[in-house]
C-alpha cells in the first residue's frame, strides 16, 4: 500500500514537471518572427493612359527582398514590416518614345504599325513599409495574413526600347520619374498570397506630353503573387 502511494506521487510529480518544461519552452518560442524574405511576380496594368494608347504584349514585374518583422502585440498577431528590395518592371504599349536631339518626343503608333516590341523597362530600389496582421502561433506555420502599407522606390535605371523588323532602338529615358510610391496589399494563406500595388505617382515626370499636347500620367496597377520565407 505504501509503495502504491509513493508510485502515484512520483507519477503526478513527473507530469507536473513535464508540464512546466513545456510551458517554459513555449515562452521561449514566443519570440519567433515571421516573413523575412519575399519574392513575387505581377502583371502590370496600365491606367490613366493618353487617348489612343493601349497595352501590348505581356507587361510584367518581378520583385524580391528582405523585410524586418517587428511584432507590436504580445501574441505577435500584429506587427510592422520595414524592408529593402529590388524590382524589375516592363510596360509594353504603343506609345513610342524617340530622341530628337536632346529632347524626347512621344508618338502613338497606329494599330497597323509594323513593330515587334515597344516598351519601357525600369530597375527599382524599393523600400516597403507594412502594417501586418497574421494568426500564426509558435507551433503553426500555416496561417492567414493581411499586410497593407506603402512602397517607395528609386528608379536607378529606366530605358525605352523599340524593336521592329528593320531596327532596334534602346536608350536611357530621362523622362521617367526617379522617385515613385504607391499603396500595397498582400492577402493570403500559407505559401500563396495575392499582391496588389497601385501607384500614387505617375511613371513619367510632370509635364511630359504626347504630340497632341495631352499629358502622360500613366500610373501602374500591379496584380500578382508574392511568396514569403522565414
Amino acid at each position: 500500500m505504501r509503495f502504491s502511494c509513493i508510485l502515484i506521487i512520483l507519477l503526478l510529480s513527473s507530469a507536473f514537471v513535464a508540464g512546466q518544461v513545456l510551458d517554459s519552452s513555449q515562452k521561449v518560442d514566443r519570440k519567433y518572427l515571421e516573413d523575412q524574405f519575399y519574392f513575387g511576380f505581377t502583371y502590370n496594368f496600365a491606367t490613366n493612359l493618353p487617348s489612343g494608347v493601349s497595352q501590348r504584349n505581356l507587361s510584367y514585374g518581378l520583385q524580391g527582398g528582405f523585410i524586418k518583422d517587428i511584432p507590436i502585440s504580445y501574441d505577435r498577431t500584429f506587427g510592422l514590416g520595414i524592408g529593402l528590395g529590388y524590382g524589375i518592371n516592363s510596360y509594353y504599349t504603343n506609345l513610342l518614345a524617340s530622341q530628337q536631339g536632346t529632347e524626347l518626343e512621344y508618338t502613338v503608333l497606329d494599330s497597323d504599325a509594323d513593330f515587334r516590341r515597344n516598351k519601357i523597362a525600369t530597375h527599382v530600389l524599393e523600400l516597403p513599409f507594412q502594417f501586418r496582421w497574421r494568426n500564426s502561433t509558435p507551433q503553426e506555420y500555416k496561417f492567414w495574413r493581411i499586410y497593407t502599407g506603402i512602397k517607395m522606390g528609386y528608379v536607378f535605371d529606366g530605358r525605352s526600347k523599340y524593336v521592329s523588323s528593320t531596327e532596334r532602338i534602346v536608350f536611357v529615358n530621362k523622362d521617367i520619374r526617379d522617385f515613385q510610391y504607391g499603396l500595397t496589399l498582400n492577402v493570403g494563406y500559407n505559401t500563396f498570397n495575392i499582391h496588389i500595388y497601385y501607384a500614387l505617382s505617375s511613371l513619367f515626370n510632370d509635364g511630359v506630353m504626347v504630340e497632341s499636347g495631352e499629358a502622360i500620367e500613366y500610373k501602374p496597377l500591379k496584380v500578382g503573387l508574392i511568396f514569403y520565407i522565414l
